[in-house]
């Protein structure tokens, strides 16, 4: 199986409103991605320059998150362009665009950094080296890249969200798959966080954070 990159925009576009209303404060109650964020907002700082990009950016509160610690240069990125409108209304100081992972419309070198928080969850396994060769093409060397997902082997299929025809699908990783895929692109993985779910706030799947850098 492929990524379905039509059917995934267009599900985000379905249930972005929904979506941005359950998420975009998600972190107030995830003191963890916090820290986690806080800590890759500091480690910016001594990046090469370039820009930061929020990847997979839907409502854009990673890229808010961020930008309230003083990162600059940023803009986020998503497919679809519902999440997009949601995420130019709720954050108007901040640029997004759309784009394909698989082919971002980006020099090489020209990012200092990457956040990609659950930005990887609609590919199958077997295209993460495709995905991570991307990201490493776009980051500068000494460039950093942090990543959330979901740890496990599932593949769920969603064919229904908050009443809205959807056509996702959803893939959990175990740390090792994900692992030799960065490195597999000339990713250097310098630090993995994982951590449960928080009861009653979001999905109750276990989480990984790999911290890394070109």
């Amino acid at each position: 199986m492929q990524f379905k990159s039509q059917e995934t925009a267009d599900s985000y576009t379905q249930v972005a409103d929904q979506y941005a209303r359950e998420y975009y404060r998600e972190f107030e109650h995830k003191p963890l991605d916090r820290q986690l964020l806080d800590r890759f907002a500091k480690g910016i700082a001594s990046a090469p320059p370039g820009s930061v990009c929020d990847l997979g950016c839907g409502p854009g509160q990673v890229a808010r998150y961020l930008k309230d610690r003083g990162v600059r240069d940023l803009f986020g990125l998503d497919l679809s362009p519902g999440m997009l409108a949601q995420a130019r209304l709720l954050n108007s100081d901040i640029d997004f665009r759309e784009g394909n992972i698989l082919a971002l419309a980006l020099e090489d070198g020209s990012l200092a950094a990457i956040a990609a928080f659950y930005a990887i969850v609609h590919f199958p396994p077997a295209q993460l080296p495709e995905v991570f060769k991307e990201l490493a093409r776009v980051l500068r060397p000494g460039g950093r890249l942090l990543v959330a997902f979901h740890l496990g082997t599932e593949d769920l299929h969603i064919d229904e969200l908050w009443d809205k025809q959807v056509d996702f699908e959803f893939y959990f990783f175990p740390r090792a798959t994900v692992e030799g895929a960065m490195r597999q692109a000339g990713l250097s993985v310098e630090e993995v966080v994982e951590r449960d779910a928080y009861p009653e706030v979001e999905y109750q799947s276990r989480r990984a954070y790999i911290f890394a850098r070109k």
